[in-house]
C-alpha cells in the first residue's frame, strides 16, 4: 500500500515542477483515507492541479489528475491500474494510426474461414 501512497506523491510532485508559479503554490485542499480495504485520496492546489486517486486491497487503482499547461491548456488524465496494467486515458495521449483496410478484411476473412486441424 505503501507505494501506491508513494506514487500519489511522485505524480504531484512532478505535477508541480514547472514554471515559477508552480514555486508558490499551496495546496487548498488534501485529503487521504488509506484502510486494510483499500484508499481514497485527493489534493487540490492553488496553481490548478487536480489529482483524485482510490484504491482496493487488491491493488486496483482507478484515478485522474489535471493541470494548467504552461500555454494554458488544460490537461485532463484519467487511469486504472490494475492486473491488465496502467492504462491511461487523455486526449492529449497519442494515438496509433488506423488499421489499414486491407488488414481488416484479412482479419474478417480469417476469422470466418478457420483452419481445420490436422492429425499427425
Amino acid at each position: 500500500m505503501f507505494k501506491y501512497v508513494l506514487l500519489f506523491a511522485f505524480v504531484v510532485y512532478v505535477s508541480a515542477v514547472g514554471s515559477s508559479d508552480d514555486a508558490t503554490a499551496e495546496v487548498k485542499s488534501q485529503h487521504a483515507d488509506v484502510r486494510p480495504d483499500g484508499f481514497d485520496a485527493d489534493l487540490d492546489t492553488s496553481n490548478s492541479i487536480h489529482v483524485v486517486s482510490a484504491g482496493d486491497a487488491q491493488g486496483n487503482i482507478k484515478g485522474e489528475f489535471g493541470w494548467v499547461s504552461p500555454e494554458g491548456t488544460n490537461v485532463q488524465l484519467t487511469y486504472v491500474a490494475d492486473e491488465n496494467g496502467y492504462q491511461p486515458k487523455s486526449d492529449l495521449l497519442p494515438t496509433p494510426p488506423p488499421t489499414p483496410e486491407a488488414i481488416i478484411k484479412e482479419l474478417e476473412y480469417l476469422k470466418s474461414h478457420p483452419q481445420k486441424e490436422t492429425k499427425n
